[in-house]
């Protein structure tokens, strides 16, 4: 059965894993101390939101040397999430269990935005 075509950021494989990520750190970050409301917690939800954005606006240029350079931004915003997760993991807000759930997404995203990257970068 074949794929069906992409017409919308929203059909990207990347950008439904991404979003998915982004609402688990949602979740998560719910139970984050409430004086890290404006510190950490602000930052990381930054960062996940970064990675779906980023996603959609490379989507949307028009040229695939614009499309690669947001695709790289949000690889970038990636990896500032996988940081503030471990920085979250060891200051003690999030389990074990939670971090490990957080960290098999962000390498689900991290593998998908790549080959995003490769494929957009063998249409040059």
């Amino acid at each position: 059965m074949e794929n069906p075509p992409i017409k919308s950021f929203k059909d990207l494989k990347t950008w439904q894993e991404a979003h998915a990520l982004v609402i688990e750190v949602y979740r998560v970050t719910k139970s984050f101390p409430k004086d890290e409301l404006f510190g950490l917690t602000n930052q990381i939800r930054r960062a996940a939101v970064s990675i779906t954005s980023n996603i959609s606006e490379g989507f949307n240029r028009s040229s695939q040397k614009e499309k690669i350079q947001f695709y790289f931004i949000s690889l970038g915003s990636l990896a500032e999430l996988q940081n503030q997760m471990l920085i979250a993991r060891d200051v003690g807000y999030l389990t074990p269990e939670a971090f490990a759930k957080m960290e098999m997404q962000i390498v689900v995203v991290q593998r998908l935005l790549n080959a995003l990257i490769t494929k957009t970068k063998s249409l040059v």
